[in-house]
């Protein structure tokens, strides 16, 4: 039995927690003094009239407390004598063993998917900085009613069926939406299938492990998307850069690598480009479907930001250019548009490759989940996309018109591009070092995406990437002039 002195001391740090059940908080607080040896196998507990008094909760939590703890087996209880520790608790057995240098067990995968893992080598944005490193939606948009209302609506039709394991290939009733919602982007789904994958990455990834890799080359517009580039090089493939125009990558550039190369595949963001929110015209998009037709090799389209159009017509992906053609393999989501939070993409392409795509899903994770995916089909169903994208439209191109005029006016770039989605790119003069600039404009509390890292071929030296999402309006104005005052030091200098 504790003393009563050493159990006032024992015992003074329990603390409550708002919101979370008292005996829970009750049970966890004993298991820890358990765990660390503060009480020991075989000793007795405080009877629960004498714990309620310690923590100062009722007694009815301390009951609660040690019925679960006999259940989950650290204590037991003898009728008439009381509750005590259990001799053989979880933990309590350990065998030592001499320290693990997990360097000697690293595969080259691994040691590689760190090497490119910007996350960690990029800038920490200190309290009060103006960051324009994010092309995330901003989180103030997002329309939490309709969410919790699909929520509730689709766990009152079929919660328990939610709750259990899903399907690989999806959840019917998101993919028969989605099915309808990209034929009305002119999509043919004859002969073709989908998959839904934990976002756009997954989907990206899944592809690639299905693809033969009789050549290790792939082409790709330069620049182009970090996350493809970092998956491209981690699946093995060498990578071929096409230059961008102002107008869509450079057909002539690209047939000449495709006369002289031979690719497993090809990736292109044909809409909203990443990084340079380039919108590829639809003669262009012509054009390189019919360039691409010549040649055996596979199209991944990536979807990317095709929603968040501000002006202009509706440009139909490569995959509704191709028509019945089978050769594009199409990757949507609504990360851009929506919420990322909910980690639900899809792959649209020929019904065969999705065969094969799907038993790779089943061994890697399953499916993706089912309730995410039913609480977007529910939002979807309901009709709030259109509702949303209009308020969303509306809010990021005033955004974009305020900080394509700071550009504008601050600026000393010499190429600006972006046509919608969430950020702009910005080229200086060739020689200009924008992470020189990057520099400079962190010391004064502003920071933004150097462009090289988006390259294919270590260029990019000269240019940055300002995505102005979830950047407020004056912070907009105020950071642009910072960088542009900084640039032209740094040009002068």
């Amino acid at each position: 039995m504790i003393a009563m002195g050493a159990m006032d001391s024992m015992f003074k740090d329990f603390k409550l927690i708002a919101g979370r059940p008292v005996y829970i908080q009750v049970q966890d607080y004993m298991k820890h003094l358990i765990i660390k040896s503060a009480l020991q196998g075989g000793q007795k507990l405080p009877s629960t009239r004498e714990l309620s008094t310690l923590l100062k909760v009722s007694r009815n939590s301390i009951i609660a407390a040690y019925a679960g703890l006999e259940d989950d087996g650290f204590a037991y209880a003898v009728p008439g004598q009381g509750n005590f520790v259990a001799m053989t608790t979880p933990g309590s057995v350990t065998v030592a063993s001499r320290p693990m240098n997990w360097q000697d067990h690293l595969s080259g995968h691994a040691r590689l998917a760190e090497e490119l893992d910007l996350m960690k080598r990029g800038i920490r944005a200190e309290k009060g900085t103006i960051s324009f490193t994010s092309i995330a939606p901003d989180e103030s948009l997002f329309d939490l009613d309709n969410v919790k209302r699909a929520f509730m609506d689709r766990m009152a039709v079929e919660g328990n069926v939610l709750l259990n394991y899903g399907y690989a290939k999806g959840y019917k009733p998101l993919m028969d939406y989605l099915r309808l919602y990209l034929e009305h982007k002119g999509v043919d789904m004859k002969g073709k299938d989908m998959l839904i994958t934990n976002g756009f990455t997954e989907g990206l990834d899944l592809v690639l492990s299905a693809l033969d890799h009789r050549h290790g080359s792939v082409l790709c517009e330069n620049p182009t998307h970090h996350t493809a580039i970092k998956n491209l090089k981690l699946h093995g493939f060498g990578i071929t850069g096409i230059t961008m125009e102002r107008d869509g990558i450079h057909l002539g550039e690209l047939e000449q690598a495709l006369a002289e190369g031979e690719y497993d595949c090809a990736y292109f963001v044909p809409s909203y480009h990443n990084p340079t929110g380039i919108v590829m015209s639809p003669e262009k998009r012509q054009g390189l479907m019919k360039l691409m037709a010549g040649y055996d090799i596979p199209v991944i389209e990536d979807g990317f930001n095709e929603e968040l159009r501000y002006s202009g017509s509706h440009v139909s992906p490569l995959i509704a250019t191709a028509g019945a053609g089978n050769s594009v393999i199409y990757l949507g989501s609504f990360s851009k548009v929506l919420f990322p939070g909910l980690r639900v993409g899809w792959v649209v392409a020929d019904e065969e490759l999705i065969y094969y795509l799907e038993s790779l899903k089943r061994a890697r994770t399953i499916h993706t989940s089912t309730l995410d995916q039913s609480i977007l089909y529910q939002y979807l169903h309901n009709g709030n996309l259109e509702k949303y994208l209009k308020k969303a439209r509306a809010e990021y191109k005033r955004k974009y018109e305020l900080t394509l005029a700071c550009c504008k006016e601050f600026l000393p770039y010499t190429a600006l591009s972006g046509d919608g989605g969430l950020h702009l790119f910005v080229a200086f003069a060739e020689g200009f070092k924008t992470r020189e600039l990057l520099e400079a404009c962190r010391a004064q509390g502003v920071i933004f995406t150097p462009g090289d890292q988006f390259y294919t071929d270590g260029g990019g030296q000269h240019t940055m990437r300002l995505g102005f999402s979830r950047v407020r309006d004056a912070e907009i104005r105020k950071g642009i002039q910072i960088i542009g005052r900084a640039a032209t030091r740094q040009l002068m200098g």
